[in-house]
């Protein structure tokens, strides 16, 4: 009789994370669907809005989305021990990440702003295996090593001859560092503070921090065409609200270093929207360094034998 509770006890345990697990993959791929979807946004808005001003206005309407979202649902200000790694992704990934990849992304090509921000998996799983104890499990580096060859490829296939500065690869940089530090530190909140509650209050921080190009956003608005200024509230609304908030579900259900890998997966489907919906038919080593990408990824989400 023990034997067989003791056995029914395990299977209910097995299939309650599987379900779990489920969850958080559906959860990462209406993720990663977005953040692709974002890049082909921003081709159209970017023409129209400098670097802040974008910022500014995506999440000044995912802010506000987010917070008629929080009060519907009757949840309050997160507890005291969120705080520090709200503020920090809110400041990092919200403020700083959102300004300097718009800003890199005029410095530089698509292609080189592609393969520098592609640095961010790796430093992610770097912190999180030191400072967060997850360690580096073998499938998980190899993984990560492959998709980062797919994305250097994709990069590579993109890039334009004599189109970067300086300048633009250090942002680029900025940028990566910024959102690996900021979801490292995004991962402890998750402890004491739901995913709408991290993703709301770390992207009214970003907006807040974005507030010195309030000026700039009035004046762009009254000039850009509806097409650019919707595209600005579909990146605040789906890529940012939604996205971000789907993203910590998972984040708080897996580790870093596994979830930071699967953003691998976002050049690949970058390269398919822009093809269907750009026009932009890719070279046979864009496929190939998407594909790299997609394998990478599955590497990267094998357990350790």
């Amino acid at each position: 009789m023990l034997t067989d509770m003791s056995g029914t006890y395990r299977r209910g345990v097995t299939e309650t994370v599987a379900m779990v697990d489920r969850r958080a993959l559906a959860a990462v791929g209406v993720t990663l669907v977005l953040w692709a979807s974002a890049f082909v946004s921003i081709r159209s808005a970017v023409a129209f809005y400098s670097p802040g001003a974008l910022a500014l206005g995506r999440l000044l309407a995912g802010s506000a989305a987010l917070v008629v979202i929080l009060l519907l649902r009757g949840e309050r200000l997160p507890p005291r021990a969120a705080w520090p790694g709200i503020v920090v992704s809110g400041v990092l990934w919200f403020g700083v990440y959102m300004v300097a990849l718009n800003w890199g992304e005029q410095e530089v090509d698509a292609g080189t702003a592609a393969m520098l921000v592609n640095i961010g998996p790796i430093v992610i799983a770097l912190l999180s295996g030191f400072l967060l104890k997850e360690g580096f499990p073998r499938p998980l580096l190899i993984g990560l090593a492959v998709s980062f060859g797919g994305a250097l490829l994709v990069g590579y296939s993109m890039s334009g001859a004599g189109s970067s500065s300086v300048l633009g690869v250090v942002l680029c940089v900025v940028a990566a560092v910024s959102y690996a530090i900021a979801i490292v530190a995004q991962k402890p909140a998750l402890a004491h503070a739901s995913a709408l509650q991290v993703t709301t209050f770390g992207c009214v921080i970003g907006a807040v921090i974005c507030l010195p190009f309030a000026g700039q956003l009035i004046d762009q608005v009254g000039s850009a065409p509806l097409p650019a200024t919707l595209n600005l509230l579909y990146l605040g609304v789906f890529p940012t609200a939604l996205a971000f908030t789907t993203w910590a579900y998972a984040l708080a259900r897996t580790t870093a270093g596994k979830l930071g890998a699967t953003t691998y997966v976002v050049p690949a489907m970058v390269v398919l929207m822009s093809w269907a919906f750009l026009a932009e038919v890719p070279g046979w080593l864009t496929l190939a360094g998407g594909a790299l990408c997609l394998v990478g990824v599955a590497i990267s989400r094998r357990r350790p034998s």
